[in-house]
């Protein structure tokens, strides 16, 4: 489809009330809409902070939302859309991720007095290339713009929202509570300037009747003289990834209505669990019944155990040892159980974990789990590439394909030979046969296994394969593969697009915008074309 001409480098910014009022999946829908309408979309956020990442086409790492986000307007992920990552590491230390690579460990008064200022410059050049290179930017802002102690150096909102000339829409949720209130206390602590950047209001995840609302909507406009732009129903089992840990208590609450004959497995929840997209594919298995567990007396008997990504592994491993449950893994694995560790989960299944210069932790040796023979020591660089290969069944009959993405730390090696690796690897696209080499461990019967490939489980067949196994060790018959997850992720970004745009004001968001051709001209184009 032949791209509208337009001045490139529009910019619109969706702020929030607060954390978790939806505003990623709210700028992954206009993102969607204004690709389907035939513009060149790109999306922004300056600075995030997120345990769940992203890796680039060309091995960086940014937040796990703007990577959504870039599949939601069909093009490929570039730093330039988080230049700033930040990952909570320890209390009030995180890992600085500057344009996809590490940068240093810094508390956040650290960060905040010593490294906004050179941030924020970095946050501007990263913007304008975007602006240089796409029609529209949509940008998300962090948190809430009316935290009076940190406005003055604000990288994230309204100073940000400056530096873009950017339209700014307010979201507030409505699901939590007080949506008039947080949306007009918000507003009084704005400065003049601010509040009239502030275009409108979009009130999100409504339940009920609207027309029930319609007084207060009206009370809104009147005392503030600004629209309410869209109420958006909450739209239930979107299938699309969430990078807030908040969001792991809605998933299990919808994991509740799963049938009773579905795999029960268990996840443990740790303290620092990160990369929890990891388990998405699970949660819409039928036959599989998800939950996360933090003691021994949750943990129970499980048809399968997984051990998650960590941030911090040794201090993870060691708050299993405080609360029992490195004891009752080691047991249920002797009792035949399944198990599977993924990053740093992987390297808890070790014999040790060295940490000579205290990269990862105030521990200089920890003991691990002992299942497989072999060491990881942390050292200062992080690994972050795109994974192709294959797993093989034990019999080395059938090979199954494999995609995802590594990020970590560590740098893993055997002590003892490994009779069966659990995939073989090959970090980048085109490289000839040969150069494949083993990754990961799996035991002699394929009851447990650890790889540091993220993603692993978003592989349709082979993710049906080992549910299947678990099945049939139960003696229930094994399933065709129900959906395919990239397929279905694909239709959930157009039915995100079509739910926001039944709902909001797109023509008048335009206009904001500084388009100001007609929406229905606009909409006539075919929706999900490409954008050259």
């Amino acid at each position: 489809m032949k791209r509208m001409e337009q001045a490139s480098g529009r910019t619109i910014m969706l702020q929030g009330t607060a954390s978790d009022v939806g505003k990623s999946l709210l700028a992954a829908a206009l993102c969607r809409i204004f690709v389907q309408d035939g513009w060149k979309v790109a999306p922004f956020k300056s600075q995030n902070m997120s345990l769940n990442s992203y890796v680039t086409p060309d091995g960086k790492e940014i937040g796990r939302a703007q990577g959504m986000q870039a599949d939601a307007c069909r093009i490929a992920a570039t730093t330039d859309m988080n230049p700033i990552l930040l990952k909570p590491k320890q209390d009030m230390v995180s890992q600085v991720v500057v344009h996809g690579k590490p940068y240093k460990d810094l508390d956040a008064r650290t960060y905040r007095e010593s490294y906004l200022s050179e941030a924020g410059g970095i946050v501007r050049e990263a913007l304008a290339r975007l602006r240089e290179a796409y029609d529209l930017v949509v940008i998300e802002g962090a948190g809430s713009p009316a935290e009076v102690n940190l406005k003055d150096r604000d990288i994230v909102n309204m100073r940000l929202a400056g530096w873009a000339d950017a339209p700014v829409l307010l979201v507030a949720d409505i699901d939590r509570g007080g949506v008039f209130a947080s949306i007009v206390g918000t507003l009084e602590i704005l400065t003049p300037e601010e509040r009239d950047r502030v275009k409108g209001f979009i009130i999100n995840k409504f339940r009920g009747d609207v027309s029930l609302l319609k007084p207060g909507l009206d009370w809104l406009e009147q005392k503030t003289g600004k629209p309410v732009l869209g109420v958006i129903p909450y739209i239930p089992k979107l299938e699309l990834e969430d990078e807030d840990s908040l969001s792991l208590e809605n998933k299990q609450k919808r994991q509740q209505s799963k049938a009773e004959r579905a795999l029960d497995i268990a996840v443990i929840r740790l303290p620092r669990i990160s990369n929890f997209t990891d388990l998405d594919p699970l949660y819409e298995e039928d036959d599989v019944h998800l939950r996360f567990v933090s003691s021994t007396e949750e943990l129970g008997r499980p048809d399968a155990l997984i051990i998650p990504g960590s941030k911090n592994t040794v201090e993870d491993l060691e708050h299993l040892r405080q609360c029992g449950l490195d004891e009752a893994v080691l047991r249920y694995i002797g009792e035949g159980g399944w198990l599977v560790g993924i990053c740093g989960g992987y390297q808890m299944l070790g014999q040790r974990l060295v940490d000579p210069d205290f990269n990862e932790s105030n521990r200089e040796e920890s003991a691990g789990l002992g299942i497989f023979p072999m060491e990881t020591v942390f050292v200062a660089d992080k690994k972050t590439e795109r994974v192709v290969g294959y797993t093989r069944d034990r019999d080395e009959s059938k090979a199954e394909p494999i995609e995802g993405y590594e990020i970590h730390m560590g740098l893993t090696r055997f002590t003892a030979p490994v009779e069966h690796p659990f995939m073989v690897k090959n970090e980048r696209d085109g490289e000839a046969p040969d150069n494949y080499h083993p990754e990961g461990a799996v035991t002699s019967d394929g009851r447990v296994w650890g790889t540091y490939v993220h993603g692993i489980l978003h592989n349709d067949e082979f993710r049906r394969r080992w549910l299947n196994r678990i099945r049939l060790n139960k003696g229930w018959p094994p399933l065709e593969a129900a959906f395919h997850f990239r397929e279905r992720r694909e239709a959930a970004f157009d039915r995100l697009a079509d739910h926001v745009r039944e709902h909001l004001a797109i023509g008048e968001i335009y206009e904001m915008i500084g388009i100001t051709k007609d929406r229905t001209d606009l909409i006539n184009h075919s929706p999900g074309g490409d954008q050259e």
